[in-house]
């Protein structure tokens, strides 16, 4: 019986190790509240796996929320830049990739930005901040 029991403990404490390991996160940029956002989601299965799930979610409560797969991330963020690009648009830039993300209908799709340049003025930026992923705003004009 206490073989069984220091088996199971054993195996427990294993598994919380193998967990441990994994990332699984969502930070917001909260366009004008709570309910109106663009959300990060990253997941890892397994510590082992070199790249992550992302997905973003793009929320208008009570209206509309859509959470839409994009390419794999690396373990280690990938700066995202986020950036206006019109009435209820937003345009995402990670790595070489683009973004358009509009909030109206809650949809995203990847972007061939022909001239990789950015449509409208930088809100901010998903990064990693003190080890765990977070949004964090672009600094104010002066």
């Amino acid at each position: 019986m206490r073989a069984r029991r220091a088996a199971r403990v054993l195996a427990a404490a294993a598994l919380l190790g193998v967990l441990a390991g994994c990332e699984n996160s969502a930070t917001s940029y909260m366009i004008d509240g709570s309910q109106h956002a663009l959300i990060l989601v990253r997941e890892q299965k397994f510590f082992w796996d070199d790249e992550l799930g992302q997905a973003v979610v793009v929320s208008r409560l009570p209206a509309c929320q859509k959470r839409v797969r994009i390419h794999p991330g690396a373990v280690d963020l990938v700066e995202m830049k986020v950036y206006t690009a019109g009435d209820g648009l937003w345009a995402l830039h990670q790595g070489s990739r683009w973004y358009l993300a509009g909030t109206e209908e809650c949809r995203l799709q990847d972007w061939d930005n022909p001239g990789n340049q950015p449509p409208g003025k930088l809100v901010g930026s998903f990064v990693l901040k003190d080890g765990a992923p977070a949004f964090v705003p672009a600094p104010a004009a002066n």
